[in-house]
C-alpha cells in the first residue's frame, strides 16, 4: 500500500511587481511595477489575496503594510479585459480583495510615499491608518474616462460625509493631503524625508498592544458600524465579558 504523498502548503512566487515579505509579526507588500506607475495587475492582485487569505484562515502576523517603490503611490489598476466574462473577472477580483483587505485581522498601514489615484487612492483609505506624503496627489479621476468609479462608491461613504464624496468622484480632480485629511480620509501628513520613521514608529506601537486584545478591537469595531446601535449594546456586553476574563486571565 502507497504511502499518502503529504500535501502542499507552498504557495506560488509572488510576481516581481510586487515585494511580499515577512519580518517577525509584519507582513508587508511593496508596490514595484515602478515603470507603469505602480499599476496593479492580475498576477499582484492575486498573490497579495493568497496571502490575505492565509492570514485569514491561519493569522501568523499582526500587521500588513503597504507601501510602493519609486515616486508614485499606484495610479490605478490594469483594466486587461476586453470581453464581458474577463471584465466581470476583473472586477470580481479587486472586490474581493477590498473586502479581504477590509475585513483582515491584520492592522494595516498604507505608507503613501507618492500620488495615489483610482484604485491606488481606495487601496490606501481601506487601510486603518493612512499616512501620506505631503506633496502627494490623491484623486479619483476614472469619470475623466467616461466611466463611473463604482467601486470606490461602494464604501467611500463610509469614511467621509456624502457631500465630500461624491464631487470627489463626480469631477475626479486631486485633491491635497490636507484635504483628504480634513474630510477623514487618510489619518496623518508627513515629510517625505520622515514617512518612514513615522511608519515605523506606528507599526511599534501597534505592536506594543497586547495581540488578540487588539485583534478584538479591530473586530468589534468594523462590525459596529454596520450593526445597529442595540446590537451593538449586546455584542459589547458579550465582549466587555470575554475582554475582561482574558485580562483576568494573564494577570493569574
Amino acid at each position: 500500500m502507497s504511502k499518502a504523498k503529504p500535501r502542499d502548503t507552498s504557495r506560488p512566487a509572488a510576481p516581481a511587481e510586487v515585494i511580499v515579505a515577512r519580518a517577525g509579526d509584519v507582513l508587508s507588500f511593496t508596490l514595484n511595477n515602478v515603470a507603469h506607475g505602480n499599476e496593479v495587475t492580475g498576477t499582484m492582485f492575486d498573490a497579495m489575496l493568497e496571502e490575505l487569505r492565509s492570514e485569514s484562515s491561519q493569522p501568523s502576523a499582526r500587521v500588513l503594510r503597504i507601501c510602493a517603490r519609486g515616486k508614485v503611490f499606484c495610479t490605478g489598476r490594469e483594466r486587461a479585459g476586453r470581453d464581458e466574462a474577463s471584465i466581470r473577472h476583473e472586477a470580481a477580483r479587486i472586490l474581493e480583495f477590498k473586502r479581504a483587505l477590509r475585513g483582515s485581522p491584520l492592522i494595516s498601514v498604507a505608507e503613501v510615499q507618492g500620488d495615489a489615484f483610482g484604485f491606488g487612492f481606495g487601496l490606501a483609505i481601506l487601510c486603518d491608518f493612512v499616512l501620506v506624503a505631503e506633496r502627494a496627489e490623491l484623486g479619483f479621476p476614472e469619470m475623466h474616462h467616461g466611466l463611473a468609479p463604482a467601486a470606490i462608491m461602494a464604501y467611500l461613504g463610509e469614511y467621509t460625509l456624502p457631500r465630500f464624496a461624491f464631487p470627489l468622484v463626480l469631477f475626479g480632480d486631486p485633491i491635497e493631503p490636507r484635504r483628504a485629511l480634513q474630510i477623514g480620509l487618510i489619518s496623518q501628513i508627513v515629510p517625505l524625508k520622515r514617512l518612514s520613521m513615522e511608519t515605523n514608529s506606528l507599526v511599534k506601537r501597534i505592536l506594543s498592544l497586547e495581540p488578540s486584545a487588539a485583534r478584538r478591537c479591530k473586530q468589534f469595531f468594523q462590525n459596529a458600524q454596520q450593526n445597529s446601535f442595540d446590537e451593538n449594546c449586546r455584542l459589547a456586553a458579550e465582549a466587555l465579558v470575554a475582554g475582561s476574563l482574558a485580562v483576568l486571565a494573564r494577570t493569574k
